[in-house]
């Protein structure tokens, strides 16, 4: 892969063909870790919507669903309705801080553990190890000539990865429908075409994206690189070479001897082995100093403290340090510890929005009732003069129940003297200042409300509409009300129309 300074070359193209990267394999902590965040990632994905929830018999059981059919998004005990939107942009900003402060903190370590194109790369590069052998023999494989072997493991590989990405897109379908009954109507032919060609897409960008696309999609098409290197600061915790440590590289003395004119007799510890570049999944050379290509996924460590291992030399000649640090350890000293790094004005700011952010949501979660009502007064017109003298205004009414079972709400009015409501199942003989209304189960009832009033009184008098539910038993109750206008005459601004 080219160097930043190549790519920002005045006479560089506007863009370069692929050059293969083929990383090796390598064994270490942060490999290690890798694997790890890959498993519990993939396991989360594939297996999230199938995971049961019981919330009643009016309600799915799916854990995690989001049922775009009756605008609802279901979490396990949360339910959000549409009204709640704010609940899913708060859980976005939490997302988005979230990004903030992991990179302020260890710089791009999303991109090089947990952001999908990285983990379903990682998944087809260990499939393609499996099938082609590691780094040389995928060289040897790839400018060998077509042959029954090489097509037989090129087959088997796309064969593998095309499962893969068929089985990415399937799983994405089942988060908006019930999953066992999504599947039966997708094999057998009769789920929704959507269904059909969400599947079709997702597969087609996985195994593209995974397989033949997978360093260009974090230099080229990802804007997530740029502006993480705008977070980034002196203070942030990064894979860095440590030059002062490592140069002059040399594979041995006497070489240097023979072809370094200025050699003084001091040797680096970077013996030019190359092992931090051979398994960098995107061709780069960490020595070069920062690069976009790089997505600190620290697999060069690995690779580079295993070669100073062999050579009896400290670890850490490649590692995660800050710019201060390396000014510091370059200088004699010693870095601060990790902790002291991470917990810095910056991220511990960052930590504080997101935290307080998150605690609002639960708060609201836990405070809020599962019984709503608004009301809407009718204008055309605003007011009925009846025979008696007394004013009717009409209201249509919405009681929302967000409970998985049916209830009857007590709909009161309060606020004008002598006003009595009646829906449109009554009549004037049956008025009261308060009705009973059976409400479905996650639900919204329309009730068509006629109130009337004395003829005498102020122009315009706010009338409180309530919603009441008794809990049988609970000693618990839920309300919810909404104020409207009762008008005994028009507006003043409408007479002077």
């Amino acid at each position: 892969m080219s160097s930043l300074s190549d790519l920002t070359s005045p006479n560089s193209p506007l863009y370069q063909k692929r050059k293969g990267v083929y990383p090796k394999a390598v064994d270490g902590f942060y490999r290690r870790l890798k694997w790890a965040i890959m498993i519990v990632t993939l396991a989360i994905y594939y297996v999230t919507p199938w995971l049961r929830w019981d919330r009643g018999p009016y309600a799915p059981n799916q854990a995690v669903l989001v049922d775009l059919a009756h605008r609802r998004f279901y979490m396990f005990a949360i339910e959000i309705w549409p009204h709640e939107f704010y609940y899913v942009a708060g859980m976005l900003v939490m997302a988005g801080i979230g990004l903030f402060l992991v990179t302020s903190a260890v710089g791009r370590a999303w991109c090089g553990y947990a952001c999908p194109q990285t983990v379903w790369t990682d998944l087809f590069q260990h499939v393609e190890r499996w099938i082609d052998g590691d780094r040389n023999a995928q060289i040897r494989l790839a400018n060998a000539p077509w042959t029954a072997a090489k097509t037989t493991r090129r087959a088997a590989k796309y064969a593998i990865w095309l499962l893969i990405a068929i089985a990415t897109g399937g799983a994405w379908i089942f988060y908006f429908a019930d999953a066992p009954t999504l599947l039966r109507e997708f094999v057998h032919g009769d789920a929704p075409s959507v269904a059909y060609a969400t599947v079709g897409v997702l597969t087609a960008t996985t195994f593209i994206f995974g397989g033949f696309m997978r360093e260009q999609v974090c230099i080229y098409m990802c804007p997530w690189p740029r502006i993480q290197t705008a977070m980034l600061d002196e203070k942030s915790l990064i894979v860095t070479y440590k030059d002062w440590r490592g140069e002059p590289r040399t594979q041995g003395l006497k070489k240097a001897a023979t072809t370094d004119a200025s050699f003084d007799g001091k040797l680096g510890d970077c013996i030019d082995c190359d092992q931090c570049v051979s398994v960098c999944p995107t061709g780069i050379d960490i020595r070069e100093g920062p690069q976009i290509g790089c997505i600190t996924c620290a697999l060069c460590i690995d690779a580079c403290d295993k070669v100073m291992d062999q050579i009896g030399r400290p670890r850490g000649l490649i590692d995660y340090a800050t710019l201060e640090d390396a000014v510091i350890e370059k200088a004699g000293g010693t870095a601060p510890p990790v902790l002291k790094t991470l917990l810095r004005p910056r991220t511990i700011i960052y930590f504080t929005i997101w935290a307080s952010i998150g605690a609002a949501m639960l708060f609201t979660l836990g405070q809020r009732t599962r019984l709503d009502v608004s009301a809407q007064h009718d204008r055309n017109p605003a007011f009925v003069q009846l025979s008696d003298g007394e004013v009717r205004n009409n209201y249509t009414v919405k009681i929302r129940n967000m409970e998985t079972r049916p209830r009857v709400v007590t709909l009161a009015i309060a606020g004008v003297p002598g006003a009595v409501a009646w829906d449109e199942a009554g009549s004037r003989a049956t008025a009261a200042s308060t009705m009973r209304v059976r409400v479905p189960a996650d639900s919204v009832t329309k009730v068509r409300l006629f109130v009337a009033a004395p003829g005498a009184g102020p122009q315009r008098t706010p009338l409180t509409i309530s919603a009441t539910y008794e809990a049988t038993g609970a000693g618990r109750s839920e309300a919810d009300s909404v104020v409207a206008n009762f008008e005994r005459a028009k507006p003043i601004e409408e007479e002077e129309e």
